[in-house]
């Protein structure tokens, strides 16, 4: 699903787009996915996610929306995130943006594993300055910034303890 390199599996590769993180979970892909399916949910576990405003009455459809506010302290910006693709209980793929940041292509795995789930996020820029400023640094914080709203994610869906 994604354009030109495969997104980079840890930062290792400095000319891969995109950053991956993955986490386990205890509970099983269903559940991970009933979060993940879930469009007022996001605000729960995104990091810089501030809100969710509204979601489209055809969620979780492909082309349907949720609306947000995203941002740091008193800075936010209102925009809103597009269901690309969905297949339960295995991969929700989103179009997320924040303009004027930005956009990129967010695909959420969910696997099985163990009696539980591995969880990949993987996110590749696809306009804006987020696009153009692409980075292996920026590459790092974002893979950063997506552990912990995978940690956070785990949290809603297993519970606290982890």
């Amino acid at each position: 699903m994604t354009d030109g390199p495969a997104p980079d599996g840890g930062g290792a590769d400095p000319n891969a787009t995109g950053a991956r993180s993955t986490l386990p979970f205890r509970s099983p892909p269903e559940d991970v996915f009933a979060v993940l399916a879930d469009g007022w949910r996001y605000a729960d576990w995104v990091v810089g996610a501030k809100r969710v405003r509204a979601v489209d009455d055809t969620w979780p459809e492909p082309g349907s929306r949720f609306h947000h506010e995203v941002g740091v302290g008193p800075l936010s910006i209102r925009d809103s995130s597009k269901l690309l693709a969905i297949e339960p209980p295995r991969q929700v793929v989103l179009e997320v943006r924040a303009w004027p940041a930005g956009k990129a292509r967010v695909t959420v795995t969910v696997s099985p594993n163990d009696g539980g789930s591995e969880v990949l996020l993987e996110e590749v820029p696809t306009g804006g300055p987020a696009k153009t400023i692409d980075s292996w640094p920026l590459r790092r914080l974002t893979m950063l910034r997506n552990v912990e709203s995978l940690k956070r994610l785990r949290r809603v869906v297993d519970g606290p303890g982890d």
